[in-house]
């Protein structure tokens, strides 16, 4: 469900761990001690009163709370690494004594400059990571499709993908987003997936689908499924994407009223048992023209590349959203970002305009992507 209810084990690990040696580093006694476990105490309290009453909570009792655990519960991931990494110096110091003289002369007052210059830090880095989701990057991406288009020469994309409208994404961020989008002047503005979050009726309250309907392309608006849009309510999710003014692509292909180019919309991963297969949809195709596909998920990047598909777009994995997240999506993604060649194939992976759970991005950055297509052989660049 909501992303921060998963997060239990981490609270209370990451709070307790914090606790024991964070009440180590202050002077001994209440004084300075009891307000720091009273403090995590509270903030452990009130993730357990989220976790258990959201069902019941209001909208303005439960997003705040979201809030304040989820600033929390990042903020406590970069304190136990930055303890853990402690840890080890104290245990290499036994073996080999590399603290410098007053390091062991102060050690009291040095445990205390310690434990503010960790505390205005990793303030400033949650600062920087908040700014990294509300001001989303253009990202500017230049492609050469090697065939001919009778009468056209470029063709200027934005791909925005994983919007995640919710409790986190609300009115004022879908407005930035838009206005951001429209500034590019795209010929088509591609929506890659995760549209919503969870739950549909925050966007239904704030009426966000009149703001959607402000994109502005020559071409059109257009949408692809993701996995969040199956999480629930996913028959009321499709209506109110289609009110919002973009053209829904499940498992079907457009191509603009002078066929110079197809556009093939796949169905997301998740309903990878019923969605038809890229080879049954590349049957629609003339070859000889640009393809694109838009599919919200970047797996099977083999397949694409053998269907002679030239310019593959997805969203999905954030970046990993979160460091050291983007180190490990390596691990399950052949191109967990960026621009990537596999074959005849060009493909991008975007991390994203939005976000999911806190609103913060450490080590990546919320982005829109204006694909600048240019229809030649390379050698008419």
């Amino acid at each position: 469900m909501r992303v921060f209810l998963h997060s239990i084990f981490g609270q209370i690990l990451f709070s307790a761990y914090i606790m024991w040696r964070g009440g180590q580093a202050l002077p001994p006694g209440k004084r300075y001690r009891l307000p720091f476990y009273i403090i995590l105490t509270l903030e452990v309290v009130i993730f357990l009163t989220g976790y258990i009453f959201h069902n019941y909570l209001p909208d303005s009792v439960f997003i705040p709370l979201l809030y304040i655990c989820g600033t929390w519960y990042i903020a406590s991931l970069y304190i136990t690494l930055v303890l853990l990494a402690f840890e080890l110096f104290r245990w290499i110091n036994k073996g080999w004594a590399w603290y410098p003289m007053f390091v062991n002369l102060y050690w009291e007052k040095t445990k205390i400059a310690l434990f503010v210059l960790v505390t205005i830090g990793i303030a400033m880095l949650m600062i920087h990571g908040y700014k990294n989701t509300k001001y989303p990057d253009v990202q500017e991406v230049y492609v050469t499709i090697p065939k001919h288009v009778e009468g056209h020469d470029s063709l200027t994309i934005v791909l925005a993908s994983d919007w995640h409208i919710g409790e986190m994404i609300g009115k004022q961020q879908v407005q930035h987003n838009v206005k951001l989008i429209n500034d590019q002047h795209p010929d088509m503005i591609l929506i890659g997936g995760d549209i919503l979050d969870y739950e549909l009726r925050l966007a239904e309250k704030q009426h966000i689908e009149a703001d959607l309907l402000q994109l502005r392309a020559p071409l059109g608006v257009f949408a692809v499924l993701g996995n969040h849009e199956y999480r629930a309510n996913h028959l009321a999710k499709l209506k109110w994407i289609e009110k919002a003014g973009m053209k829904l692509l499940v498992d079907s292909v457009y191509s603009p009223p002078d066929s110079s180019f197809y556009l093939i919309g796949r169905d997301d991963y998740t309903n990878h048992k019923n969605r038809a297969t890229l080879t049954s949809l590349m049957q629609k195709v003339d070859i000889s023209k640009p393809v694109i596909l838009l599919d919200h998920q970047p797996n099977h990047l083999t397949e694409i590349a053998m269907n002679h598909v030239d310019l593959s777009l997805h969203g999905h994995t954030h970046n990993g959203q979160v460091w050291p997240s983007p180190l490990l999506l390596h691990l399950v993604f052949e191109c967990p970002y960026g621009y990537y060649r596999k074959g005849d194939t060009q493909f991008f992976v975007s991390s994203g305009v939005g976000f999911a759970g806190p609103p913060y991005r450490i080590g990546t950055s919320s982005e829109i992507v204006v694909l600048h297509v240019h229809f030649g052989m390379p050698e008419e660049k």
